[in-house]
């Protein structure tokens, strides 16, 4: 029990702290919308489970054991929040009215954006291997694990969509829209922000 409230606790903390996914969930919902912000959030979600099952079969040994397949990771994460970051400050503005269709973005392209964001999220990335590797016992069995591993996932998939219908209920993401320059800038700019951290970082453990 003890093992079970530790995972729950820590994986709460983790999902509500401000990173990576919470600024693309953020993006996607108010510039298109519940669908685009819920689907984002299913593709963090499944990208959690990348993270459980490396760590599940024992690839984490390598991470831990070669550093620089983690630091490829975080390069690569980094440069793609880069990236979204400076897309995002120098996307164009769309019209503030909720009923426009213009201004879309494909399911898949809402998924993957999610997805990709979490697959080379360092923080989950450690978030996991510290979890798993610290506070699970050796002697936990498997189906324990992977059901750590689904609440983990869930934890992730129920707080983003959460917040997707915060930032895109109509008052709130017309509003959003209406000061949409400076909000794509801020957005972008703690995107930009949090490569470049993570790139010094890698670059300085190298």
């Amino acid at each position: 029990m003890q093992e079970l409230l530790a995972v729950a606790a820590i994986t709460i903390l983790a999902v509500i702290s401000p990173g990576g996914d919470f600024a693309m969930v953020t993006r996607n919902s108010y510039l298109y919308g519940r669908r685009a912000g819920i689907l984002t959030s299913f593709g963090i979600a499944s990208a959690v489970w990348i993270h459980v099952g490396y760590t599940l079969l024992g690839v984490s040994i390598l991470l831990l054991k070669f550093p620089m397949l983690f630091h490829a990771v975080k390069f690569f994460g980094a440069v793609y929040l880069v990236y979204i970051g400076f897309t995002t400050c120098r996307y164009r503005l769309v019209s503030s009215g909720l009923n426009t269709t213009s201004d879309t973005l494909s399911d898949s392209a809402a998924f993957k954006s999610g997805f990709i964001t979490n697959a080379f999220n360092p923080k989950t990335t450690l978030f996991v291997l510290s979890t798993f590797t610290q506070i699970v016992r050796p002697d936990t069995p498997i189906a324990v694990q992977a059901g750590y591993g689904l609440f983990v996932s869930a934890a992730h998939l129920v707080w983003f969509v959460f917040v997707t219908f915060v930032l895109s209920s109509p008052n709130i993401r017309h509003a959003l829209l209406q000061r949409q320059k400076y909000v794509n800038r801020v957005i972008g700019c703690i995107l930009i922000l949090l490569g470049l951290l993570l790139l010094f970082s890698s670059a300085g453990q190298v």
